[in-house]
């Protein structure tokens, strides 16, 4: 099996529109939670997350761009364009024909339905845009991609709720790991911070009012964000022939599904996934050093993965740094493991491992080493990157150091 690195990175999120800008907030431990700012905001009981500020699609996109892209494109495609930039590749002829798109997404064109419901039920109109389908459906940010970029290899889409880009980035390392792809364009976006979106979210009751405080235990629930997290997949060889620079390796994956509860979690199906992923790395528990947890800030998911990390690794357990960045950029939902991705390349490359903020008091369901507060630097050579879905989807991602 040929080994898979990474040699590009892009992102847009609430922390930042680049991954710069994104590294340096996680460093800082910034909080990019804030007041939401959308038309009917005012209804809603929630009205924090992690939206991406100061974003102008016009000048980006032209018109005719702008009827086709919903905002979870928009995203996506701004964050591919800094990936594909950094790696350094131009697809034509047969790296074109052999390279593809794989990316996550939970819910699509969010705000393109929501715009549209609000048209024909709210305002009466008989008609919409005939590019609306298009617009809205999951698999638009990947289809755009692969036209923008000339990638005619594999090119689809993922949807597994909160693990959709974890799924998505270990379906894109099979595919080069196999030999299929030289090279695959892989992460996930989202972009459900709108009226209908947070309003869908409200009804589960799983949402904080004020801040996302994972494993702190007066945390009362996880905060939704918005953005992208993309990346390029590459054939170690085919990279050092170039001579690109490689971010991390990724070493191996696993997926499992719980089989039992459609939004509680299981302690058993997330141990699986991440005892699963360092197998198939022919990794020894012992060599992780940090974990990016799933860390939602729920007391179910919070306690449950705490648990799960404590049966896979034992007395190694209380060695681990665990954080959770979802803290900072809130939870994007299908496009969240792709941006928490950012956290682990930082781990390896620079040393930095990003904090869990907003921690105030220990949960002895949750004591292990979170990162409280404050960035925290130490050499690791291999890290985990935890996705638990509801519907028990889990996926995890093991990276190493190059």
């Amino acid at each position: 099996m040929k080994r898979v690195v990474i040699t590009g990175a892009g992102t847009i999120n609430a922390l930042g529109h680049s991954v710069p800008e994104t590294l340096h907030a996680m460093r800082e431990g910034h909080c990019g939670i804030g007041e939401l700012e959308f038309r009917d905001v005012e209804r809603l009981a929630i009205r924090i997350g992690g939206q991406v500020r100061g974003f102008e699609a016009e000048g980006r996109f032209n018109r005719q761009q702008m009827s086709l892209y919903d905002r979870f494109t928009q995203f996506t495609l701004t964050a591919a364009k800094e990936a594909i930039d950094q790696s350094g590749l131009n697809f034509h002829g047969e790296l074109a024909a052999k390279s593809g798109v794989v990316l996550g997404t939970a819910g699509g064109g969010v705000s393109t339905w929501d715009e549209n419901y609000r048209s024909v039920y709210e305002e009466g109109k008989n008609r919409v845009h005939p590019f609306v389908v298009p617009k809205l459906m999951n698999n638009a940010a990947a289809s755009h991609v692969s036209m923008e970029h000339n990638l005619k290899g594999p090119s689809f889409t993922v949807s597994t709720a909160c693990a959709s880009s974890n799924h998505a980035m270990a379906q894109a390392f099979s595919m080069v790991r196999s030999g299929m792809a030289p090279v695959m364009v892989t992460g996930g976006s989202e972009s459900m911070l709108c009226f209908g979106g947070v309003k869908a979210w409200e009804g589960l009751r799983v949402m904080s009012k004020d801040a996302c405080r994972p494993f702190s235990a007066n945390r009362n629930g996880m905060v939704q964000g918005e953005g992208a997290g993309i990346f390029v997949f590459e054939e170690m060889e085919h990279a050092k022939a170039r001579g690109a620079e490689i971010l991390c390796e990724v070493a191996g994956f696993a997926m499992s599904s719980d089989a039992s509860d459609i939004v509680m979690p299981s302690k058993q199906g997330a141990a699986r996934a991440m005892a699963g992923a360092l197998a198939d790395a022919r990794i020894n528990p012992g060599d992780v050093g940090y974990i990016n947890a799933h860390g939602t800030g729920t007391a179910a998911n919070d306690k449950t993965e705490c648990a799960a990390v404590a049966d896979v690794f034992g007395r190694h357990a209380d060695s681990l740094m665990i954080s959770s960045t979802k803290s900072m950029h809130g939870h994007l939902i299908g496009g969240t493991g792709a941006v928490e991705l950012l956290a682990c390349i930082m781990a390896l490359r620079d040393g930095v491992i990003a904090p869990t903020i907003g921690y105030e008091e220990p949960d002895p369901e949750c004591a292990l080493d979170v990162v409280p507060n404050e960035a925290r630097e130490a050499k690791v050579d291999v890290v985990l990157s935890n996705a638990f879905a509801f519907g028990g989807l889990n996926a995890v991602l093991a990276l190493r150091k190059v």
